[in-house]
């Protein structure tokens, strides 16, 4: 016959479930401020290493500003699944044996479903192993661009120059254009008019091209040099005006070759085409003769 529910209840030790319980549940709280510290120390260790003294070891600052977050990443999985592994065989009684193979199974399971998933993390570690670009520089990936902020197991992310943060899976970074290999060139196009005299503009140009030559001189691979003119318009000449820099700093020296050749133009009296000054001019003209 079998025993009342109520009575069943009645002759079990609470006493001793509840102290087992709360046993149970401080040897969690202890297993888990174990991990928290041991996950503390080890990236403490990894930023000494990688992060204060990189370029002193035998990574430099790029490859170390990459690795981090990925190690760090890793570090915070791996101790994770040990933790939910180690509490279930110590707490639940767990077989760790059956554990794992349930887990494989389920793995393979889950595989099937998240093909995405596995092809991400593969291009990661490939994007990493053929060190196509690291954390700091500015490149070009599909329809996105902007600077690398951080390489994860499955994703990049990149932030453009208008603060917005692309967050690109691994497995759909197929071409990567880097702007930040070798020396970069700057370019400048000056537009002038026919009715100037183009070597007198070329002369000023070369001026200035000196003097930017003296001032950013460590910033600059190759010189800026007065190619001369590359195309003629129907009412103007282009000037041209080449040089490399160092690493993301083309785009500030076009804009200061602009700026005083702009300004040295105004001081020789040379004008700069500008096509709606001319076409104004062309209608007054027109409107006269009429």
């Amino acid at each position: 016959m079998a025993m009342n529910p109520i009575l069943q209840l009645m002759s079990l030790n609470w006493k001793n479930i509840g102290l087992s319980s709360f046993n149970n549940l401080v040897y969690i709280i202890e297993v888990l401020i174990a991990a928290r510290i041991s996950y503390s120390v080890l990236i403490y260790f990894l930023h000494r290493l990688l992060i204060k003294r990189k370029g002193k070891i035998l990574l430099d600052e790029r490859k170390a500003n990459t690795l981090f977050p990925l190690l760090r990443s890793t570090a915070f999985y791996v101790i994770t699944f040990t933790v939910i592994i180690h509490i279930l065989q110590k707490v639940f009684h767990f077989e760790t044996g059956t554990l794992l193979a349930s887990a494989g199974v389920l793995g393979v399971a889950v595989g099937f479903g998240s093909q995405s998933l596995v092809k991400d993390i593969i291009a990661g570690f490939f994007i990493l192993f053929e060190d196509q670009f690291a954390v700091g520089e500015y490149i070009k990936a599909g329809e996105f661009s902007g600077t690398v902020e951080e390489i994860g197991i499955r994703s990049t992310r990149l932030r453009d120059w208008g603060g917005e943060l692309h967050i690109i899976p691994n497995g759909k970074i197929t071409a990567v254009t880097n702007y930040n290999r070798g020396k970069m060139r700057a370019l400048v196009d000056i537009q002038v008019s026919y009715d100037e005299d183009l070597d007198r503009a070329m002369e000023v140009m070369h001026d200035v091209c000196n003097e930017i030559q003296a001032e950013f001189g460590e910033k600059i691979v190759e010189p800026p040099t007065v190619q001369g003119v590359i195309q003629f318009g129907e009412r103007n000449a282009v000037l041209r005006v080449v040089a490399y820099t160092i690493t993301n700093e083309q785009w500030g020296l076009e804009r200061e070759l602009r700026r005083r050749i702009h300004k040295a133009f105004l001081e020789a009296g040379i004008r700069i085409f500008q096509p709606m000054v001319i076409a104004e001019k062309m209608k007054r003209d027109k409107e006269e003769e009429e």
